[in-house]
């Protein structure tokens, strides 16, 4: 009996360990959900990320109309995976706004210059405190915003084909 109690600590151990790895291997949720659905958006102004377009701020964002926030960069591979989308989206007269986390302007130009540019405003958010405020963990994300500037939908990842319609529908409930 005394021996079993000697190798109990380690059995503790052992068997604490085994539980918390397997949290950390196969955790319930690998999605990061804003906090901020249902809330408005938070306070910024940030200077155009790129010449010839205007910057964005939150202000803007509040003007009626429901409309689409995209978190992106340049370097990011799934920004252009999602390009096509984003393009489909803004012919159907969906107004779309930018905001460019660490990135430089010549670098956002050649971005749009090959892959389309369907924002209306893009701002830059050099320090991704924009995309902290808004409860962002990746680039793309986009953000479906009511007339009012509530933060009604959250779309994590690129925009695939498939999502389009979900995304007309969000948009169209979000009057």
């Amino acid at each position: 009996m005394r021996r079993l109690l000697i190798w109990a600590p380690l059995a503790l151990f052992i068997a604490f360990f085994v539980v918390f790895a397997s949290g950390l291997i196969s955790p319930e949720s690998k999605t990061i959900r804003s906090q901020l659905i249902g809330k408005p958006m938070p306070t910024f102004a940030l200077a155009p990320g790129v010449p010839g377009k205007p910057g964005l701020s939150s202000a803007e964002l509040a003007n009626g109309k429901p409309h689409l926030v995209n978190v992106f960069a340049s370097w990011c591979i799934p920004c252009i995976a999602e390009a096509p989308q984003l393009e489909q989206l803004a012919q159907a007269g969906v107004p779309i706004y930018g905001v460019a986390i660490r990135d430089r302007p010549e670098d956002l130009a050649r971005f749009l210059a090959r892959n389309g540019d369907p924002y209306r405003a893009i701002g830059g958010d050099p320090n991704s405190s924009v995309q902290i405020a808004l409860g962002s963990s990746g680039v793309p994300e986009t953000f479906i915003v009511d007339g009012k500037g509530i933060i009604r939908h959250q779309h994590i990842g690129d925009i695939q084909p498939q999502d389009v319609p979900g995304i007309m529908s969000a948009l169209g409930a979000a009057k």
